[in-house]
C-alpha cells in the first residue's frame, strides 16, 4: 500500500510539509509506503473548462505544460492520497485549487478514477480560515468518492513562521490520530 502526500505549501520544509511527514510517520509505523510532492512552489494553472478530459479519457489534463499530469497519474496509482495546504485568505493555496479542478475533472472523465481510494486533508493555518480550506479539500474527496477517516480533531496545525507549528502538540497529535487510522481504514479497505 503507498499513500501519496501532496504539498501545496510553497514553503518547501515548512508547517504544511511538516503536519504531513507527522501522518506519515504513523504510515510508515504501520508498513504504509508514502511519497511527498512538492506542488506548492511549482508553476501550475488552473482548469480550462475546455472537456476536452472527457473527449479524450485518457488520466490526463489537456494542458502539457505543468507538473499537473505527473502528480495525477502519482494519485491514480496510490492507495490513498494526503493533500495538504497552507491557509491563504481561508482558503487552499493556488496550486491545489489548481490540483482540485483539473484531477478532479480527470478523475470524473475516467471512469472516478479515485473511487473508494483513502483520502485525507492536512491543513496549516496561522490564525483563522482553517476550516475553509479544509472543506475545500474535503469536498473534493467526496465529489471523488473518496473514503475519508477522522481525526480528534479537525485535521489543522497552527504555527505563524516556519517551523513554528512544532509547538502546537495538538496539532502534531491530530496529525499522528489521523495517521494511525488512515493506516487502519486503508488496511480494512485491502481485505
Amino acid at each position: 500500500m503507498k499513500v501519496l502526500g501532496i504539498n501545496g505549501s510553497p514553503r518547501k520544509n515548512g508547517n504544511t510539509e511538516m503536519l504531513i511527514n507527522t501522518v506519515f510517520a504513523e504510515l510508515q509505523k504501520e508498513g504504509i509506503e508514502t511519497e511527498l510532492v512538492q506542488l506548492g512552489g511549482n508553476s501550475v494553472r488552473g482548469c480550462l473548462a475546455c472537456g476536452r478530459c472527457f473527449e479524450n479519457k485518457d488520466q490526463k489534463c489537456v494542458i502539457e505544460t505543468d507538473m499537473m499530469n505527473k502528480v495525477i497519474a502519482k494519485m491514480i496509482e496510490a492507495d490513498g492520497i494526503i493533500i495538504g495546504s497552507p491557509t491563504y485568505f481561508a482558503n487552499v493555496s493556488t496550486e491545489i485549487k489548481a490540483l482540485i479542478e483539473r484531477a478532479g475533472y480527470v478523475g470524473i472523465a475516467n471512469d472516478r478514477v479515485f473511487r473508494r481510494k483513502v483520502g485525507a486533508a492536512v491543513v496549516a493555518v496561522r490564525r483563522a480560515g482553517s476550516t475553509s480550506a479544509f472543506d475545500a479539500i474535503n469536498k473534493f474527496f467526496f465529489i471523488e468518492e473518496m473514503i475519508v477517516p477522522g481525526s480528534v480533531y479537525w485535521n489543522l496545525g497552527i504555527g505563524r513562521t516556519e517551523g513554528s507549528v512544532s509547538d502546537d502538540e495538538e496539532g502534531l497529535n491530530t496529525m499522528r490520530v489521523l495517521g494511525r487510522n488512515m493506516a487502519w481504514l486503508m488496511k480494512k479497505l485491502a481485505v
